[in-house]
């Protein structure tokens, strides 16, 4: 017999192949039901986006909503907010980025680029957690009349940028957009 010869497949080839795939298919089985239950149940995919409507909220009014366990604080600012917002130098900023989910992730922590967008300025939508360690920071407070967390000394201004403290970056911005002109969806 020689090298290029090939036997033919015997009844024990095929007892080895058809055990080794009932094994497979029999450990896919057994793993299923831990692989499934990782996914997220129906609670918080419903929870992945909410719609809040806003047409009560008049200027200077500002509105907490609870989204995906986290507070998001949805503002109507003042254009004397807005104001102090435009005027504040990009070199007095602690953190230069916008931590704008709607946005590029490098795009510049520029008042507009924190905000609802071009003709909508007054709108600010922020998830509403303290970005050093977590705390919720308190509204229309601080040396810079945004936010203040009281816990470490963290300031943000007026668009929710930090100032000064010990947090590290501006408090991020979630996905979101209006859907009509009172409605806002997050998520």
């Amino acid at each position: 017999m020689s090298t290029h010869d090939t036997a033919e497949p015997t009844r024990r080839d095929f007892l080895y192949i058809a055990t080794g795939m009932a094994g497979v298919v029999g450990a896919a089985g057994l793993a299923w039901p831990f692989i499934d239950q990782m996914r997220p149940d129906a609670s918080t995919l419903a929870a992945a986006s909410i719609e809040v409507d806003v047409s009560s909220l008049a200027e200077g009014g500002s509105l907490t909503v609870k989204w995906r366990g986290k507070p998001v604080f949805i503002r109507n600012r003042t254009a004397k907010e807005i104001e102090d917002a435009k005027n504040t130098p990009m070199s007095a900023l602690k953190d230069p980025l916008a931590r704008n989910a709607n946005l590029a992730a490098d795009a510049p922590a520029s008042d507009l680029e924190r905000t609802a967008g071009e003709g909508k300025e007054n709108w600010i939508v922020m998830i509403g957690v303290c970005t050093h360690l977590g705390c919720v920071p308190l509204g229309e407070s601080g040396e810079f009349g945004g936010w203040f967390c009281p816990c470490h000394g963290s300031t943000y201004d007026t668009a929710g940028r930090i100032r000064s403290g010990p947090a590290p970056e501006n408090m991020h911005i979630p996905e979101f957009a209006f859907i009509s002109d009172t409605v806002i969806k997050v998520g």
